[in-house]
């Protein structure tokens, strides 16, 4: 089985357990994501084809529900960054401009991540 590890799971015996029984073990430093969110750790897995391994249940149920109550895909993630410099940071009539900009343009909204700042 092709199988990526949530960082909960590196420690301790289970990897060469693992590899000695066949199984194609990949870990988050392996694909450079140590530390990261778990939604990351899922991404990867899903982008190398693996089932996820992780004790940390209580933030991948839900996460597992969005997917599945999604069916995989979404109408469309904006993003309002706040981490830009100031003269970049948007006021409710900057958002709304935004978005009026976004459909305008017909751009494509389902399954997509915008970022808003961009289209000021």
């Amino acid at each position: 089985m092709k199988i990526y590890l949530d960082d909960d799971c590196v420690a301790g015996r289970l990897i060469p357990a693992l590899r000695q029984a066949g199984h194609d073990v990949r870990t988050p430093a392996e694909a450079g994501l140590a530390g990261a969110h778990d939604a990351l750790h899922l991404w990867q897995a899903i982008r190398e084809g693996r089932s996820l391994l992780s004790r940390n249940y209580t933030d991948f149920e839900p996460i597992n529900l969005l997917v599945q109550e999604s069916k995989g895909r979404h109408s469309g993630i904006l993003m309002i960054r706040h981490d830009d410099p100031k003269k970049r940071r948007m006021k409710s009539h900057d958002i709304v401009r935004a978005l009026r900009k976004l459909e305008t343009a017909g751009a494509p909204i389902a399954n997509e991540y915008i970022v808003l700042n961009h289209w000021q």
